[in-house]
């Protein structure tokens, strides 16, 4: 009974080893992140939903808003209502500044939903701008501001953005001239150059004391956005900005980033109300240092400051067999001088030289020199020790003086209204798909239409999903280390085999072939001989079956030890993310 018992803990850590491996493939999105995950309309998380079939028998519905909004978009019907730009980026070459690039209304090329159609970015290395009024002006007071739409990058992305830009409201705005410098409120939304994955959110912030605007920029998400640039899929951005002056940002629902609009934007709303007075300047006799040469050290009266570092080892001894009279290289005696060699254009022919043959054999040839080692009478150049500085001020730094430019706002909330939705990029990869934009107030409005809209896509994809020996490679591709686990996970059966079936098996023939042993008819002192011997092999036994269980016991340890080890290895290697570059397409 407590040899199955140990042969089922073994087999408890196997299918926790299995299910580490599993939890992997299926939580790699959230795996790296530490997230707060929204509520989902249930509508489209039925575990039991035959996925295949799914996929074949989904039937689309453009989604209509459920409350108030602001402004929505599906582009399931014609492109109405947007315009496209006719004027040209400032600053750039006349060639490319033009924004010509073209936009189509498509259905995904992948995971297709019919008639489930969006915006899609057509042209490479082209200026692309495309606009929108909103169905009515959003005013900055008591109500929160939510902006959400999708995004698949359906080639990937090299290089450019997938942001929007909500346009100030104003008299003159001009859709036609929809342009880089065209005022905005607020850009949001995913951009990458390189290696380099940002997810975008600037609003620009009006100086109560000056009028000018500046730009203020969320602090960078602390999760990796790889995945979403890289896997082909529909993902679904949001912005939620709070009367409260906080905000959040997230990616298919999940919380990605989040802070206040005082305290976790760069650079920050409110100046100091201090700075350092700029014609302050430090005093000539200011001394920082901290340290000074001891002006009462003297140099010892043996301190040679001319003996060399280095000196000839005097219990060198020529190497046995070195041959002075032979050069370390002689002229090839094979060479010949070229037939175009001109002596006179060229000058006298010398032929090339190769390593003496006769050197080969013997430890060296040539004129033989000692070789140099550490002159131990060697000091150098004497320098009087240091001391602690008497006059030490420390380090210097100009005087605090108020700042004339200082100003608080203790409620950026309080944005300039916005009026227009634009998209104004620059893309190296075509095919870049919106869809499905909304910009209203309540959460549950914006749930419900990504329900509706994006949640199909995402239960789409999930029915094309490859299988799970797929996974397991395509995870393995991207983490090498999982082919430990994987290798670990096979060879445990094997193991457990070997440690409980054959030692069990020869056993049970041991206690089998001594019962057979045992005559039908012994005597009273036979008998109580034999029990004797019964006893004493039942102890025996018992002794070897706690030894084997304790040298398992060990095994299981160590075990258990690897697995920890490779998993603290692991988060160190997904931590690393060596940035670089950027791009907008401002």
């Amino acid at each position: 009974m407590s040899r199955m018992h140990f042969q089922w803990d073994w087999l408890c850590l196997g299918v926790l080893i299995i299910s580490s491996v599993t939890a992997e493939i299926e939580n790699e999105e959230n795996r790296d992140t530490d997230v707060e995950v929204e509520d989902f309309d249930k509508q489209f998380e039925d575990d039991d939903v035959d996925k295949d079939k799914s996929s074949l028998e989904v039937v689309y519905q453009t989604p209509k808003p459920t409350g108030e909004v602001y402004f929505t978009e599906t582009f399931d019907g014609i492109l109405d209502g947007w315009v496209l730009s006719k004027t040209k980026k400032e600053d750039t070459d006349d060639n490319i500044a033009k924004y010509d690039g073209r936009w189509e209304v498509e259905e995904l090329k992948e995971n297709t939903v019919p008639g489930d159609r969006g915006l899609v970015l057509k042209s490479m290395a082209k200026h692309h701008a495309i606009s929108a009024m909103l169905t009515k002006p959003f005013i900055f007071d008591n109500k929160p501001l939510i902006v959400q739409y999708e995004v698949n990058f359906q080639e990937g992305i090299d290089c450019g953005g997938a942001y929007i830009k909500l346009l100030s409201r104003s008299d003159d705005l001009n859709l036609e001239y929809f342009f880089d410098k065209t005022p905005y409120t607020i850009m949001f939304g995913p951009d990458k150059c390189g290696e380099d994955y940002k997810l975008h959110f600037i609003f620009r912030h009006k100086n109560p004391k000056t009028g000018e605007y500046n730009e203020k920029h969320a602090k960078r998400p602390d999760v990796d956005l790889k995945k979403f640039y890289s896997d082909k899929k529909t993902h679904l951005y949001t912005l939620v900005l709070k009367p409260d002056d906080t905000f959040e940002m997230l990616i298919d629902q999940s919380v990605v980033s989040k802070g206040s609009l005082l305290e976790d934007v760069v650079p920050p709303v409110n100046p100091p109300k201090e700075i350092e007075d700029p014609n302050d300047k430090k005093p000539d006799d200011w001394d920082e240092r901290p340290k000074i040469p001891d002006p009462n050290a003297v140099k010892p009266d043996d301190w040679d400051e001319d003996e060399p570092s280095e000196i000839e080892d005097p219990d060198a001894v020529k190497p046995e067999g070195w041959l002075d009279d032979e050069p370390e290289y002689i002229l090839d005696p094979n060479a010949k001088k070229p037939e175009d060699w001109d002596e006179e254009m060229d000058g006298e022919w010398e032929g090339p030289q190769i390593p003496n043959p006769k050197c080969e054999t013997v430890p060296g040839c040539g004129q033989w020199v000692r070789p140099m080692m550490n002159n131990p009478n060697y000091k150098g150049k004497w320098k009087p020790p240091m001391i602690d500085n008497p006059n030490y001020q420390g380090i210097w730094s100009p005087q605090k003086i108020s700042n004339p430019d200082y100003f608080e706002d203790l409620h950026p909330f309080e944005m300039t209204s916005v009026s227009a939705i634009g998209l104004e990029l620059w893309s190296m990869t075509s095919d870049i798909y919106f869809d499905n934009f909304i910009i209203c107030s309540e959460k549950e409005v914006a749930d419900r239409w990504a329900a509706d809209g994006w949640g199909l896509k995402k239960l789409v994809a999930s029915a094309n999903e490859p299988g799970m020996f797929t996974q397991l490679v395509t995870a393995a591709e991207d983490h090498p280390w999982l082919w430990v686990l994987y290798i670990l996970t096979l060879a445990l059966p094997v193991g457990l085999g070997v440690l409980f079936c054959w030692p069990a098996k020869k056993i049970d023939e041991d206690i089998d072939l001594k019962k057979a042993d045992i005559p039908k008819s012994i005597s009273k002192g036979e008998l109580e001989q034999e029990g004797q011997e019964l006893e004493d092999d039942k102890v025996e036994l018992e002794e070897e079956k706690e030894n084997k269980e304790e040298i398992v016991e060990d095994e299981r340890g160590e075990l258990e030890e690897t697995k920890r080890e490779l998993m603290k290895e692991t988060k160190q290697m997904e931590r690393k993310d060596p940035p670089s570059g950027t791009g907008k397409g401002k």
